[in-house]
């Protein structure tokens, strides 16, 4: 999907499309942040 599109969705969304995108990025970063430390604190 284009840019224009994701953020017409968005926007008709209301805040509910902005806030929707954001926690998944979110809990996507926590989760891999999570993994890299279990990862390197067993290498050690």
């Amino acid at each position: 999907m284009m840019n224009a599109d994701c953020f017409a969705l968005m926007g008709s969304m209301g805040w509910l499309g902005w806030l929707m995108p954001l926690t998944i990025l979110l809990l996507a970063g926590l989760g891999i942040a999570s993994l890299a430390k279990y990862l390197f604190s067993r290498a050690n």
